[in-house]
């Protein structure tokens, strides 16, 4: 049976194409349908933003110019939290097992694959393009790229590109850009502070899309605040006593029902503990700047007379953990610190200082919402469902998912956040006490696993056989693994519908994340 949506898209099509109204864009599967105010959007991508740790409420901008103007979602959640798969869902509107982005790097991974697949011939920047848009990319794209031998390569879809192409500009500094196909080298003087750049040529690209009146997506993109979280220097000094929230998870004191690795783990240490409460400190520091920059780019497009026709998103590509169960520091676990994350919307019609609670949207879902804005029917192949109806107020509709998808691919020693791959070594804590060094600890010895996470329950399958079940509205630390003592038969539905989802492919996966019949 179809569902609302797909009716709905049916519908549009055959009235369009009756009437000759719509441009029908085969090489992209898209169709851009008739509309006669196309929205600018503004896309924000923040690098391993919590949502669980409360680095938002570090960010007054933010809180003052997009949530008390917009609508938050306090269950927003990232698909597969690792830096590139989550991006590529993004851009993509599929999950990872669709879009065969698996990790950071290659063989399996990394902005080469995301190449090698096709990936770059269809994605949100082609379609709004199509649509009329001028478009520009700021700041960090995939992991891996550019091409090594041709580092000027900017991807279809694209009418400005502004993105780091040598050198790293993880830290802040010393980095060298592709703008436009040029190379363009920025020396590491605090005037080159790399979100301060982005926010400077952010500001000048609203500035000239203003004065031709064309519509613009901007996917502004920071690396803040990714390890190292370097931090401007005018904000060096800030917030020197804020320390991790001491949550039930924070140092677990029994972790003897997590996954094998995880369960040999000791407790943090009180050296640690420090060590990871500087790092927090780095983290809210590196995100002054990007707070900066949101309250400079709604100053721009209120000067221009563009403010109440822009979408701003701000959101991150996933979140992460900082001692919850013992972990040190890092992402890849379905636990709620790393697949929740912040997401804020304000724009046209969308309700002020509104929360909306309990609703299952994610990553991707991002390319089918930006789309509808802008009069696009997305391809067949997406995966997710736009979610602009409920950002404006309307109804959740019945047909919405009862459960997203939740993947991690294990096997490949990749550098996802700045030293070893948190999934390869079994017990990090004597190895920090050996060499000095502040690792992360793995999730469960380098397996891939796949979840299921509902309103209620967190229910993971580790390809090794280990099962971790949770009841949120019980035990929203996730304390205590109910695998073994819960009623068999709601664990075998589980699987099974997780095993069918996993399985699911294009708009199939609409009706199946609705549950099985």
């Amino acid at each position: 049976m179809l569902s609302r949506l797909q009716i709905r898209i049916i519908t549009l099509l055959a009235i369009f194409a009756l009437t000759g109204c719509a441009t029908d864009v085969s090489k992209l599967g898209i169709v851009v349908l008739p509309k006669e105010n196309r929205p600018n959007v503004i896309f924000i991508l923040t690098d391993d933003l919590d949502s669980k740790l409360n680095s938002m409420d570090y960010m007054k901008n933010v809180k003052e110019l997009l949530s008390a103007h917009g609508a938050s979602l306090s269950d927003f959640l990232i698909s597969t939290p690792v830096c590139c798969p989550s991006r590529s869902t993004i851009l993509r509107g599929q999950y990872a097992h669709s879009h065969q982005v698996y990790h950071n790097e290659l063989p399996d991974g990394g902005f080469y694959k995301f190449n090698q697949v096709g990936n770059d011939v269809s994605n949100l920047g082609g379609w709004m393009q199509a649509a009329g848009y001028r478009t520009v990319l700021m700041g960090k794209y995939l992991n891996g790229y550019p091409f090594q031998d041709n580092r000027t390569y900017v991807p279809s879809g694209w009418t400005e590109w502004y993105s780091p192409a040598k050198k790293s500009a993880y830290d802040g500094y010393d980095y060298v850009l592709n703008e436009n196909g040029k190379l363009v080298e920025y020396n590491p003087s605090e005037i080159n502070y790399f979100t301060d750049v982005m926010n400077r040529k952010s500001v000048d690209f609203i500035q000239r899309a203003a004065k031709d009146k064309t519509p613009f997506f901007m996917y502004l993109s920071s690396f803040a605040p990714h390890e190292p979280a370097t931090p401007a220097r005018r904000h060096l000094k800030l917030f020197p006593l804020a320390t991790i929230p001491q949550t039930p998870s924070f140092n677990e004191k029994d972790v003897s029902d997590k996954p094998q690795n995880m369960s040999f783990n000791p407790l943090l240490s009180g050296k640690e503990i420090q060590t990871l409460n500087g790092k927090y400190r780095a983290r809210l520091r590196s995100l002054q700047a990007v707070d900066e920059m949101v309250k400079d780019l709604v100053t721009v497009l209120e000067q221009t007379g563009q403010l109440d026709n822009t979408y701003i998103i701000f959101t991150s590509d996933n979140g992460y953990h900082m001692g919850q169960h013992r972990l040190y520091a890092g992402k890849t676990t379905f636990y709620e610190e790393d697949i929740v994350v912040p997401f804020i919307a304000r724009g046209p019609g969308i309700p002020e200082n509104k929360t909306i609670p309990g609703f299952l949207a994610g990553n991707v879902d991002i390319a089918a919402t930006i789309s509808e804005w802008a009069g696009v029917i997305p391809p067949a192949f997406v995966e997710g469902r736009s979610f602009a109806g409920v950002l404006a107020g309307d109804p959740v509709p019945s047909d919405w998912r009862k459960a997203m998808l939740l993947e991690i691919y294990g096997g490949q020693n990749q550098n996802m956040d700045g030293v070893w791959n948190p999934l390869l070594l079994a017990n990090t804590h004597a190895l920090t006490s050996t060499l000095g060094i502040s690792f992360i600890s793995p999730q469960a010895n380098n397996e891939s696993s796949t979840g299921l996470r509902t309103s209620q329950y967190l229910y993971t399958e580790y390809k090794g056989g280990f099962v971790e079940f949770y009841d949120l509205q019980k035990d929203p630390y996730e304390l205590e693994n109910i695998a073994a003592s819960a009623d068999p038969h709601l664990v075998k539905s589980l699987s099974n519908w997780l095993h069918t989802l996993y399985a699911c492919s294009g708009k199939e996966c609409l009706n199946v994340d609705q549950g099985l019949k």
